[in-house]
């Protein structure tokens, strides 16, 4: 679920980037040596999304308000900020930490347990932070592109992260079965919902679209939006700011 989180914020930012994905996708990426089978993962994940996934997002954007999905969203954005603080923590990044905490504080008490966002308001900025930076942030090398059943793209390294980021998730700790995976659910369709817009600027292969602006947002995070690494194997999408990742 936290790939399709990523891809979010991922495809917001590529789809407004000059000259987009149409062309520069085209050509191979050596992050990428598990093309053929991540292809065929993809074949898989995205037939399961067109006749399962997607009819189902479509029926709840139709029917949910824009304010209430909002709030969907920002409620399990609060929900976040537990992992935000503990991989913050654990990167030593101290400020980012206070921030989460006190993000989380605020919109727990003041936002109604985390629908409204009062300390956006008040300049708190969120800090997306998940194991798979943290590994990153340790040394790990970020290891071949590969595309998950069901849970869509990621890498080696960040597939590693999983479990810690699925542990620091405070719904994995609700102890009714039906309760908990509803939960995830609404957040899973509230998040594919959210895509349903961006994903008609898609242009050129939609694989090589996705994989590549899944990688530019992990390196883009890892680097805590400062110019790093190029994940591309070619081509120049231009320069990225914060607002491009806005959400």
């Amino acid at each position: 679920m936290n790939s399709w989180i990523s891809l979010a914020a991922a495809t917001a930012a590529a789809v407004s980037l000059t000259g987009c994905a149409g062309t520069q996708t085209q050509d191979a990426n050596p992050n990428d040596p598990w093309e053929g089978f991540n292809r065929g993962v993809f074949a898989f994940n995205d037939t399961l999304d067109h006749y399962a996934l997607k009819p189902v997002a479509e029926g709840y954007d139709y029917v949910t308000p824009e304010p209430v999905q909002t709030g969907v969203g920002n409620f399990f954005n609060n929900l976040g900020e537990v992992s935000n603080t503990l991989n913050s923590v654990l990167q030593w990044k101290w400020t980012n930490a206070g921030i989460s905490t006190s993000r989380f504080v605020i919109n727990t008490v003041l936002g109604l347990g985390g629908v409204l966002d009062p300390a956006g308001r008040m300049g708190l900025e969120r800090h997306d932070e998940d194991f798979g930076q943290t590994l990153a942030t340790w040394g790990v090398g970020q290891g071949p592109f590969v595309m998950l059943p069901l849970l869509g793209p990621s890498t080696v390294r960040d597939t590693a992260g999983f479990p810690v980021d699925w542990y620091s998730d405070p719904v994995a700790y609700v102890k009714d079965d039906t309760t908990r995976w509803g939960v995830r659910a609404v957040h899973l369709v509230n998040t594919r919902a959210a895509l349903l817009e961006q994903e008609k600027l898609m242009q050129g292969d939609r694989y090589s679209f996705i994989r590549d602006t899944y990688l530019q947002r992990r390196q883009f995070l890892i680097d805590d939006g400062k110019p790093g690494k190029d994940p591309f194997a070619s081509g120049d999408f231009g320069d990225i700011n914060d607002d491009d990742f806005a959400q």
